[in-house]
């Protein structure tokens, strides 16, 4: 069974329930509102902890796929941050343990599995050795060659994030225009012809996850539209990933930035008050509660914007540092277990109820790459 049918059989049985409360005692009100921006030794201490907390718990470093290779992808950015060896050593040994290999093989077209190849790459240029990366190359090589003239294989938001990143640093490190090129191909197609009118929304500035949810079809409950917290932020990551990649040159950088500051200008108005965002940012009274994957990828979206100089830091600081106390406030727990991750799904009512106990592997990976973007921002 493959990611769709499977995503739509859960989608199927998901019931709404109600979220659980989380526990206050650690937990202070104030700080979970405060637009303070802590210290860098105060992020780094958190990131520590919820960072130590996972591997602790899973000697197995476990799968490439996806939701995997995202942790590591946050893993070797708080390595970079921290030059923390521990960090170092257990992804290697998750690269190592898959030969640096892909999901699928070498011929497969799927985002999902090119997801592996950001970590690759990052343990690449820690400790470069060419054979790292001879089957990543291999699979964007395929797509290049492989019906070059094939542009709708990224048909969902999310697969921004997972392959936009390995085709920008790719065409960077081989100097070869034919990456950036297929990249932005198939860009296009997702943003401006997927579905027919394409799943980003420019009145909006956000993203619709797939054809299901463009205009004319799925709703709310409450009948408005399901512009889904975490695909959002799928897409604000790749944005983020793509941009440091390319820096300033690239044909199409204007273009990317332009998006990302988009969708970052349209999360600000839609905040909750605890520092959070809802599973859908169009619909407050859709299952509301605070979700920890999208919202990381926001601050890491918005940390992003304000260092690069895309948005206004007076105006957007503030919005990164009060969701990031609030998730830290809220969600991480004393021992650096990460709660009020919403698992693997597609829209608001997927692996519901999301609650304190809720985590995945692709949330604490969200939640590394958020705080090492905000403490590039923090004094000390």
């Amino acid at each position: 069974m493959d990611r769709r049918q499977l995503l739509l059989r859960g989608a199927a049985l998901a019931v709404a329930a109600p979220l659980l409360p989380a526990p206050t005692a650690h937990a202070a009100h104030l700080y979970r509102l405060s637009p303070r921006l802590p210290s860098r030794p105060e992020i780094t201490a958190v990131l520590r902890r919820v960072a130590d907390h996972w591997i602790s718990t899973h000697t197995d470093p476990g799968d490439n796929g996806w939701a995997n290779a995202t942790f590591y992808s946050g893993l070797m950015a708080l390595h970079r941050h921290t030059r923390e060896v521990r960090y170092l050593n257990y992804a290697r040994a998750w690269a190592e343990k898959h030969s640096y290999g892909i999901r699928g093989g070498t011929g497969t077209r799927h985002a999902d599995n090119h997801t592996a190849i950001q970590a690759y790459l990052d343990l690449y240029e820690t400790e470069p050795e060419p054979a790292k990366l001879t089957a990543s190359e291999a699979t964007l090589r395929h797509m290049l060659t492989d019906q070059p003239d094939k542009a709708d294989d990224w048909w969902w938001d999310d697969a921004l994030h997972m392959a936009m990143p390995p085709f920008a640093r790719f065409g960077e490190l081989r100097q070869d225009p034919a990456f950036a090129d297929k990249l932005y191909a198939l860009y296009r197609h997702t943003k401006r012809a997927q579905g027919g009118p394409g799943l980003y929304s420019p009145g909006l500035g956000l993203w619709y996850r797939d054809d299901r949810f463009l205009p004319g079809g799925i709703l709310s409950p409450g009948g408005k539209p399901v512009l889904w917290s975490r695909g959002n932020g799928w897409v604000a990551a790749g944005h983020v990933k793509t941009l440091k990649a390319l820096g300033g040159g690239g044909r199409h950088v204007p273009e990317y930035r332009e998006t990302l500051t988009a969708l970052v200008t349209a999360l600000r108005p839609v905040q909750r008050s605890d520092g959070f965002w809802n599973v859908n940012l169009a619909d407050a009274g859709h299952l509301p509660g605070p979700e920890t994957s999208g919202t990381s990828f926001f601050v890491y979206g918005t940390a992003y914007a304000v260092a690069a100089g895309l948005v206004d830091r007076a105006a957007f600081l503030p919005v990164a540092a009060r969701a990031w106390n609030g998730l830290v406030a809220t969600a991480v727990h004393p021992d650096g277990f990460l709660g009020y991750v919403q698992k693997v799904g597609d829209r608001p009512e997927s692996s519901q109820p999301v609650t304190y106990e809720s985590t995945a592997d692709f949330g604490v990976g969200g939640f590394l790459l958020a705080g090492t973007e905000l403490a590039r921002l923090a004094a000390g």
